[in-house]
């Protein structure tokens, strides 16, 4: 294994791990918005669980250019 090899190891993980940490704190303060939100408007549920759902796709992207990165060590 060579210092490169090991350098796109590295950037894989830093992919995956940096956008699921981003995502974390996206959904908590979105959740906790929407929690309230809620309780004062019940209608806007479908709404927030929408809300909610878009920040999993910077962890899929994250995921995807992990994946790219990993089928670069082959």
């Amino acid at each position: 294994m060579t210092i490169g090899m090991g350098l796109l190891a590295i950037g894989a993980g830093l992919a995956i791990g940096l956008a699921g940490l981003g995502t974390g704190i996206a959904q908590s303060r979105i959740g906790a918005a929407g929690a309230g939100a809620i309780a004062e408007k019940p209608e806007v549920t479908g709404l927030m669980i929408v809300l909610v759902a878009i920040p999993e796709t910077v962890v899929i992207l994250g995921f995807v250019i992990s994946a790219i990165i990993l089928f670069m060590l082959r």
